[in-house]
């Protein structure tokens, strides 16, 4: 069955079985929605009893973890839950697993390279595209730049302005 990540165990808080989640989501909310998630390799079911937060961390009480010594066995735990249970988004909205690895072209349908990878550290998403050539560029997720994306037939459309793509100016 396909999981999908939705957080990480990064330490445990306290003394009676707490843990901090780093969320992989834009809506750390989510985890009170969930009963349970996968942990681990082994995908064990984690079923979870509580949840708060605390600056941008979800600090999650699972059942039958009970002490900071059984917590912290779970630290640097990815947390996933089944792709089915993914929350329904709106229209415009993606999930970064589905954007990842799309073909990026601009508006006349030429090549630029794939997206490799969503930064999310910014006021708004980044989305890192590499040539073939092994060169890096940095699309901000905005409508002036992105275009369209059509993910049914992995094409995210750019429309670069000047600069953007790394042109170098004539002297």
């Amino acid at each position: 069955m396909d999981r999908i990540k939705v957080g990480k165990i990064v330490s445990a808080v306290g003394i009676k079985g707490e843990v901090k989640v780093y969320p992989y989501t834009d809506y750390p909310e989510r985890f009170e929605e969930l009963d349970e998630v996968y942990a681990g390799d082994d995908g064990k079911v984690l079923y979870i009893d509580k949840v708060r937060y605390h600056k941008n961390m979800a600090i999650i009480k699972f059942e039958d973890i009970d002490d900071r010594n059984t917590a912290e066995f779970w630290k640097d735990t990815f947390l996933c839950i089944d792709k089915k249970d993914l929350r329904a988004l709106d229209e415009d909205e993606y999930f970064i697993f589905d954007l990842i690895g799309l073909k990026a072209v601009d508006d006349c349908d030429n090549y630029i390279g794939k997206v490799t990878d969503v930064i999310q550290n910014t006021a708004q998403d980044i989305y890192e595209i590499t040539a073939d050539n092994g060169n890096t560029i940095l699309i901000p997720a905005v409508y002036e730049f992105i275009t369209d994306i059509d993910i049914n037939s992995g094409i995210m459309r750019i429309k670069p302005i000047e600069g953007l793509l790394g042109e170098q100016e004539e002297v």
